[in-house]
């Protein structure tokens, strides 16, 4: 197998990304119930967040220039690849409380994995992103993992 993975690539592993502080509100959360086709009363009435809700909280508003072509905004976390085709590779969420209107929520990212391996088609480079919400008391709300493959 070759090494695609140099040292200044894996160097990046334990980056941490500045916290992102937001507030839920109750009109946020019933525009993602609807947008979503979530139908149940507490969703549609803003009273909790539906699952996956806490995904759009924390992306980054950026203007249209500032996209990949394929319309991702470009993640400062990660280091330059010496691959670029991204391909989906999991994710795992555990919700630990519910998301209720007035919450601020606090998300820290962290690059927590890069490693590669061989597929049939060629060599692989896995990550992992690591997302850890909590409320201002501190407490844990959501703990995302994703992994995303290039190729």
């Amino acid at each position: 197998m070759t090494q695609l993975l140099g040292p200044e690539v894996l160097s990046a592993i334990g980056r941490q990304s500045a916290p992102r502080r937001e507030i839920v509100t109750r009109r946020d959360i019933r525009k993602y119930a609807v947008a979503t086709g979530n139908r149940q009363r507490k969703y549609l009435d803003g009273d909790e967040a539906p699952p996956l809700f806490h995904l759009s909280l924390f992306w980054e508003v950026v203007e249209l220039d500032q996209l990949t072509p394929d319309g991702v905004s470009i993640d400062r976390l990660l280091p330059k690849f010496p691959l670029e085709k991204a391909m989906a590779g999991g994710l795992h969420i555990e919700y630990h409380q519910p998301v209720k209107p007035g919450d601020w929520l606090t998300a820290t990212r962290t690059l927590t994995e890069i490693y590669e391996k061989t597929g049939r088609s060629g060599p692989l480079i896995f990550y992992v992103v690591v997302m850890e919400i909590v409320n201002d008391a501190g407490e844990p709300v959501v703990t995302e993992k994703t992994t995303r493959i290039m190729r």
